[in-house]
């Protein structure tokens, strides 16, 4: 599955997970809205998007970006398209891009360019992996629960149903309904019942509920499947004289992910 869809999905539902990743209270949430919003000169959306409620307008705002594989354009993408929605929507309020890398190993450093025009502290990078105390709140639990590696996850999700079942009740069924979200994500192999089986849920909040996530699962994979499958017709195409323009045309790809393909593949081939 898209890991980026699991934090999204997390930061659309506890969005004062962000500001404790920031060591910030996470009350700060309660001056956000988090929402996608489109950028009309590049054709594409800014998925995490934190903008400040008009009731308190000295906030900054936060571009934020999840990226669980190495991406050496990830920066120069980002905050292109931060520049972009600032001439788009010219707003009267300082910004912060925050990029969340899954480890440091995947992080090809922020280009030089940028650490010289852009003021200390404007893009903050945060590694999952090495977050010390991730039982300290529901919401880095949640990500404790994303980042562990598949020997330990199923002892994590037990710690944090329990922790969401001391939870006060009237934020408790919402909690339970993102943990087991988040339990379908990871184990996304496993039936309801096993499921229900490994952590003690005697039952979900809504069948329909899990039939829905699970149907968003297979469809994440399939859009993966059909994906990986596009990228590795590009070669041929490529060498049957296609330009990359014709190549992201006939496979319904943006531009620039033609591009970083036949640069990843010249990188391997080197």
């Amino acid at each position: 599955m898209k890991t980026d869809t699991i934090f999204y999905t997390l930061l659309q539902n506890l969005p004062s997970v962000l500001f404790e990743l920031l060591q910030q209270s996470p009350t700060q949430a309660f001056h956000y809205e988090f929402s996608s919003v489109e950028i009309k000169e590049l054709a594409r959306r800014i998925d995490g998007l934190f903008l400040p409620k008009p009731e308190y307008p000295h906030d900054p705002i936060y571009f934020v970006e999840v990226q669980y594989q190495r991406d050496d354009d990830l920066y120069w993408r980002l905050i292109t398209e931060a520049f972009v929605y600032l001439n788009q929507y010219r707003p009267e309020k300082p910004w912060q891009a925050v990029v969340l890398w899954a480890k440091r190993s995947l992080d090809p450093g922020i280009p030089i360019a940028y650490q010289t025009s852009l003021s200390h502290g404007q893009i903050q990078v945060i590694y999952l992996d090495e977050l010390t105390d991730t039982s300290s709140s529901i919401g880095l639990g949640i990500i404790g629960l994303v980042v562990a590696p598949e020997n330990e996850a199923v002892q994590v999700a037990r710690n944090l149903i329990d922790k969401v079942q001391q939870a006060d009740v009237t934020n408790r069924r919402q909690l339970l309904e993102l943990v087991e979200r988040m339990l379908i994500y990871k184990f996304s192999n496993q039936s309801r019942q096993e499921l229900e089986a490994m952590f003690g849920l005697t039952e979900w909040r809504q069948t329909r509920f899990y039939q829905e996530v699970r149907e968003e699962v297979k469809e994440e994979v399939k859009e993966e499947v059909e994906q990986k499958t596009k990228l590795e017709t590009i070669p041929r195409m490529l060498n049957m004289g296609l330009s990359v323009e014709q190549i992201a045309e006939a496979l319904e790809l943006e531009v620039e992910v033609v591009r970083r393909a036949i640069k990843k593949q010249s990188e391997e081939e080197s």
